[in-house]
């Protein structure tokens, strides 16, 4: 004779498993789920703008306070910098190390004009001046070239990052946009 006690156990774990497959049946599908909308960086147009600016005027500040020949100092510039616009300063400031280039002067910025704000991306036009710089070799002697215009048309595209503005400069581009 079989005892009864045989019989119970894979009865008990066939009713838990039918159980867990019908509580399985009832759960949403995952496509269900609602997915989340990207929120806007700023609440106004004005807002993102002067951030915008803001974050502009922060990078030149690191920049003007770089030394070529000390690459320590460039992690302050690309604080502010994402995508295009980071690899070109690293290229250019790399070039200048291996140089053993100086800066003399510092650049600034004037006519910062919005351009669009779409939640996600600013876009502004400024007149680089750099009419107070120049960047000498070892010798003393300019790099620049001669032709270099003093004021510089810009289009800057700004996206969020992780920086004091909640900004990051990822283009800087010339611009025919604007006269400067």
């Amino acid at each position: 004779m079989i005892p009864v006690s045989s019989f119970r156990a894979p009865t008990a774990i066939a009713a838990i498993l039918a159980t867990l497959v019908s509580l399985a049946a009832c759960s949403p599908a995952p496509d269900a789920t609602p997915s989340p909308t990207a929120t806007p960086l700023f609440a106004t147009e004005k807002e993102a703008f002067a951030a915008a600016e803001a974050t502009y005027r922060a990078y030149r500040d690191a920049a003007n306070a770089s030394v070529l020949n000390d690459s320590s100092t460039f992690e302050a510039v690309f604080t502010w910098l994402r995508s295009d616009a980071l690899a070109a300063s690293r290229k250019s400031l790399t070039a200048y190390n291996a140089e053993g280039a100086t800066r003399i002067g510092e650049s600034t910025f004037d006519h910062f004009t919005p351009v669009a704000y779409d939640g996600t991306a600013i876009t502004a036009r400024l007149c680089l001046d750099v009419s107070q710089v120049d960047v000498v070799d070892p010798a003393g002697v300019s790099i620049v070239a001669s032709d270099r215009p003093a004021r510089q048309p810009l289009e800057v595209e700004l996206r969020r990052a992780q920086t004091a503005t909640g900004l990051a400069i990822f283009s800087s581009i010339a611009t025919e946009e604007l006269s400067c």
